[in-house]
């Protein structure tokens, strides 16, 4: 009898697909795009904006283990009024209070105690930023500082309380009184206080990416207190552009290799529209906002030379309640056959209003309006900086393993560049350590029958030593399915991994968590496997374990392994970045920092049998046997 995946000691039949059984094509030699390790990304990592309470290792434990690679820490809303300079930030969710918020200190500990993550802070367009604590609403005399239905009153700035709740006050305060004028210069300088000389001294290339502010397109509503109270009429769609691009050439000045991203529109109605949901009118033509803003900024950019935008980025706040709708949503964004049944901003993708629109496909929109006005080939990526899941789904962890499972993949599929959800649930962890640990640098091409229902995420090494194929089933009942594999024949069986049938938060570390392990027998270059319902499964291959061998990094230099009682001794080749001890399959087990050129992984970390080290740096990559 031919024998198929081993998943929690029970072997599943291989032979031929049954009836029903979703059929799988991994095309290992086609479509091959690299992955951004910053779609494994959240907001915030643990990191401290408090000098007096550093980060302890405790609370960067999980990030670390998880395989954390991207960590947002403007604080969203609270991003929008950051004076760098003062080290305070207004709070427009609590009253707009002035508190002590220190991107210094935090930038300095995401260097220092998490070397494999990239930071991303942000910039003030709106142009006014916190001054001073003395104005600030006494919300401790009020109710000892406890949430209620009022905290977004603006009362800082001697506002009076609306005792009935809600967000507006009985008197506004005034913000003059503790906000003061923030030009782009002012915005942009930080850069240089960061990595110019006799700055702090922080490595510019592990802060790459940079918000254009935060969810600009409400800023009416967010931070009324500046946009309309100071500036005396609601902020244009154009004047939005020219305060982005005023910030764009002063922080291209500081640190010409940034990323600029944004603009981090909220929502699908924000996605299109600029506030009071009027199209945007320039020269004699009406357009949805992000195809005004690209044009606009393309434009700028022919004119400058100056570079304008880097990362297409927005946010995934949806309004789908229904389940199934939800846990379709990553299909909201290249798809080109999904009706989106909550479609609403949509609508006015064409600068009118149609509510026969139904394709969102937002993400291919906006590339194609990226090559249009930008011209092919300019580099600029999609992303998503922030978002949530509804309850339907978040409720439960095997769901939402299944939904952040079907967003890393389709973000790999397409080449996207950021993924960092805002609300973090029991079953993300599990997913992302899966991905981010045993996935590959690579995506290759995956083919599904029953695509809505069964999903292949597939990814190879660099050296096309290894490959995962991750599937992922949305399906409220167990799922068959056959896989065939082309352009890659695994050396015998490979390893499966498995989440399914999740209960409240399993993810403990890298060696304690909730992934089932079992094996995986090839037969013709094709297995089979039986994924539970709501399942993520893992399916790790090497081509010739044991063959990789050593490589150079370049032509003048390779890296030295020695075995010694204490494990495995590496030196030499190039100097920075990263190393990764893997298992026969390509399982990240182990990482180590590559400092002076000298590494070392201790013997209690080996894997069994044959296993290999490689150091990412650019796009090569150094590979040698561990026995």
């Amino acid at each position: 009898m031919r024998r198929g995946i081993l998943l929690t000691g029970i072997v599943l039949p291989v032979a031929m697909a049954q009836a029903g059984t979703v059929s799988i094509k991994v095309l290992a030699d086609s479509g091959r795009i690299p992955i951004s390790p910053a779609i494994y990304g959240r907001n915030g990592s643990g990191v401290s904006v408090n000098p007096a309470e550093p980060s302890t290792d405790a609370k960067l434990f999980l990030p670390r283990e998880a395989g954390l690679r991207f960590a947002r820490e403007n604080g969203g809303n609270n991003c929008t009024k950051y004076n760098w300079r003062k080290k305070l930030s207004s709070h427009p969710d609590w009253y707009n209070n002035v508190y002590a918020q220190d991107w210094d200190f935090s930038a300095q500990e995401t260097q220092s105690k998490l070397p494999l993550v990239q930071g991303m802070y942000g910039f003030q367009l709106l142009g006014w930023v916190a001054s001073n604590t003395n104005n600030n609403f006494n919300d401790y005399a009020y109710n000892q500082s406890n949430w209620w239905a009022g905290v977004g009153q603006d009362l800082a700035g001697g506002g009076t309380l609306n005792a009935a709740g809600g967000s507006v006050p009985t008197k506004m305060g005034d913000a003059s009184k503790y906000l003061e004028p923030w030009p782009a210069d002012s915005s942009a300088a930080i850069l240089g206080h960061w990595f110019g000389p006799g700055g702090l001294g922080l490595d510019s290339t592990r802060f790459r990416y940079w918000s254009m502010d935060n969810e600009i397109e409400i800023w009416d509503g967010t931070h009324n207190d500046v946009d309309p109270s100071l500036t005396g009429h609601l902020i244009t769609a154009e004047e939005a552009v020219q305060r982005w691009a005023a910030v764009a050439k002063a922080a291209r000045k500081h640190f010409p290799g940034i990323k600029l991203v944004g603009p981090a529109s909220p929502g699908e109605w924000q996605w299109y529209t600029w506030p009071k949901n009027a199209p945007v009118s320039y020269k004699g033509k009406n357009y949805c906002w992000p195809e005004y803003l690209i044009k606009r900024l393309a434009e700028i950019q022919d004119s400058t030379g100056v570079r304008m935008l880097d990362v297409y980025a927005v946010h995934f706040y949806l309004s789908a309640t229904v389940r199934a709708d939800v846990l379709q949503q990553h299909r909201l964004l290249w798809d080109t056959t999904y009706l989106d049944p909550n479609a609403n901003g949509v609508y006015q993708v064409n600068g009118g209003w149609d509510t026969s629109i139904k394709h969102q496909m937002f993400f291919k929109r906006i590339q194609d309006w990226v090559d249009k006005y930008f011209g092919k080939g300019n580099g600029i990526k999609v992303g998503a900086t922030e978002g949530a899941l509804d309850g339907t789904v978040s409720s439960d962890p095997s769901m939402t393993a299944t939904w952040y499972a079907s967003m890393l993949g389709t973000f790999a599929d397409h080449g996207a560049e950021i993924f960092s959800p805002w609300s973090w649930y029991p079953g993300m962890w599990e997913v992302m350590h899966l991905f981010s640990r045993y996935g590959q640098s690579d995506r290759v091409k995956s083919v599904s029958s029953y695509d809505t229902l069964v999903s292949a995420y597939s990814s190879i090494s660099k050296a096309s030593d290894s490959m995962t194929v991750i599937l992922v089933n949305r399906g409220p009942t167990a799922q068959s399915a056959q896989v065939a594999l082309s352009g890659f024949v695994p050396s015998g069986s490979g390893k499966s991994l498995q989440l399914a049938n999740l209960t409240g938060e399993t993810f403990v570390s890298h060696t304690q968590n909730a992934l089932k392990q079992g094996t995986v027998s090839v037969t013709n270059a094709a297995f089979s496997a039986e994924l539970p319902a709501y399942s993520v499964t893992a399916c790790l291959f090497a081509k010739q374990a044991g063959s990789v061998g050593l490589v150079r990094a370049e032509p003048t230099a390779t890296v030295r392994v020695v075995r010694t009682a204490r494990g495995i001794e590496l030196s030499g080749g190039p100097q920075g970045g990263a190393l990764e001890l893997r298992d026969a399959a390509g399982a990240v087990i182990a990482r180590s920092g590559w400092s002076a050129g000298h590494a070392r992984f201790e013997s209690a970390v080996l894997p069994k049998g044959i296993g290999f080290v490689t150091w990412s740096g650019g796009r090569r990559i150094v590979s040698a046997p561990m026995r």
